[in-house]
């Protein structure tokens, strides 16, 4: 029979254990009271670090586009194409290079933006490795920013004095101040996203001008997108001489890479230009020349890949529509306001009045006129001496003309989302109701 009653339960195999035998009690980890904290590094050492990762890294891709370039049958060597990449190196950042044949400052945006990159990624690791991620101290973020500035302008000044010894002169002040305002800058973003101070100014900015930035910047994006579409369908209908011009250089396979690749690294700046073909004003590809829409002007061309593609002559009747582009991207900024702007008026059981809409669509004109202008400016310089001392657009002129396109092209769509939506904002005594549960039946 079953030991196990009602009055005696049945008993674990530790209660069974004998009488003279003390459990032992569970051990506990001690607290850890003296945990040594995460050693910081010094900020002039990861300010050097990170400065001299992010020239490496922009200066290395150059070097080897520029040897490729260089290679032929009887030429090239590893000091010239390290050379050479210095000084593609310098000009990308918009340091002048004086040649016998004139002063040469086309610098190629694909490689600034390489560098910007790069100068905000340092600003973030540099803000991570002092300890200061995440507290939302503007002086941190600056004090980041001067350093990486300060580190990368000593190396701008060493690429200029190695460039000045094979031949170019390169001037080691223009070369440090350069660089010191391109590294810090670029690294004050940086610095600013990993402390989190663009979010503090963010949150302490008013709505309109929140909303008038990020409209501003998509309208500029759009008409950059555009430009970039009408660049490469003009250089593919021109691909024949394009093709033509790369194998009269007659520098192999390899050679004709390299060329490619250079024609590529000023992609950016035919997207520009092409932006501002667009809206009007148009550029130049030497002194004395315009290309515009009602306008074609130019001489003899040098045998570059990238000029392929420009316009023989002004644009005929199928080609008027090109002129309603930026116009069309205004107002597609201007609708994807409207909508935001509509879906949290909705949410938040208000109504979307006139001047909460039309003001950050106003806005949105100076800004992207300013993004404009600043491409324009950056995607023009010197090809020589000469007929070529002026090429790209006028950047004062493409800054005026987006900020007047795109501002009425906002407006535009804006209004037109506000007028075609209705406003029905939902009582909140009613929403309070409809939220409040329902009481339970009564039982039958």
């Amino acid at each position: 029979m079953s030991p196990v009653t009602p009055d005696l339960p049945r008993r674990s195999a530790a209660d069974t254990r004998p009488a003279g035998r003390v459990r032992p009690a569970p051990r506990v980890p001690a607290p850890r009271s003296r945990e040594a904290p995460r050693r910081r590094a010094p900020l002039p050492v990861a300010a050097g670090v990170a400065a001299g990762w992010a020239a490496v890294t922009s200066w290395l891709p150059v070097t080897v586009v520029l040897g490729l370039a260089q290679l032929s049958e009887d030429g090239g060597s590893l000091t010239g194409a390290m050379r050479a990449g210095l000084a593609g190196w310098l000009l990308g950042h918009g340091v002048p290079l004086e040649t016998s044949a004139g002063p040469l400052g086309l610098a190629p945006l694909a490689l600034t933006a390489l560098a910007v990159w790069r100068l905000t990624r340092a600003g973030v690791h540099v803000t991570r490795a002092i300890g200061a991620r995440g507290g939302r101290s503007p002086g941190r973020a600056l004090t980041v920013a001067v350093a990486v500035g300060i580190g990368y302008a000593l190396l701008g000044a060493l690429a200029a004095v190695a460039v000045s010894a094979g031949g170019l002169r390169v001037s080691p002040v223009r070369a440090g101040l350069t660089f010191a305002v391109v590294g810090t800058l670029a690294a004050l973003v940086g610095a600013a996203r990993a402390t989190g101070v663009s979010v503090l100014l963010a949150r302490r900015s008013p709505p309109a001008l929140r909303d008038g930035l990020r409209t501003g910047l998509v309208a500029g994006l759009l008409l950059l997108g555009a430009g970039a579409g009408a660049a490469g369908l003009s250089v593919a209908t021109g691909g024949g001489d394009a093709a033509d011009m790369i194998g009269a250089y007659r520098t192999g396979v390899a050679g004709q890479a390299g060329i490619t690749l250079v024609s590529l690294a000023y992609a950016p700046n035919a997207t520009v230009w092409s932006a501002s073909y667009l809206l009007g004003p148009g550029f130049a590809v030497g002194t004395d020349t315009a290309i515009r829409t009602n306008e074609v002007s130019v001489g003899a061309l040098p045998a570059v890949p990238l000029l392929a593609g420009l316009p023989r002559g002004p644009v005929d009747e199928f080609g008027v529509g090109l002129l309603a582009v930026p116009v069309l991207a205004g107002m597609a900024a201007g609708w994807l306001l409207a909508r935001r702007l509509t879906r949290i008026a909705a949410e938040e059981r208000t109504v979307l009045g006139w001047p909460a809409l039309l003001a950050p669509a106003a806005l949105a004109g100076p800004v992207a006129g300013v993004l404009l202008g600043v491409a324009a400016a950056a995607s023009g310089g010197p090809l020589g001496g000469g007929r070529l001392a002026e090429i790209g657009p006028a950047a004062w002129l493409v800054a005026g003309v987006a900020t007047l396109v795109v501002a009425i092209g906002a407006l535009l769509g804006a209004a037109a989302v506000k007028a075609l939506t209705r406003d029905t904002p939902t009582p909140r005594s009613a929403t309070a109701r409809r939220a409040a549960p329902r009481p339970a039946a009564p039982p039958r």
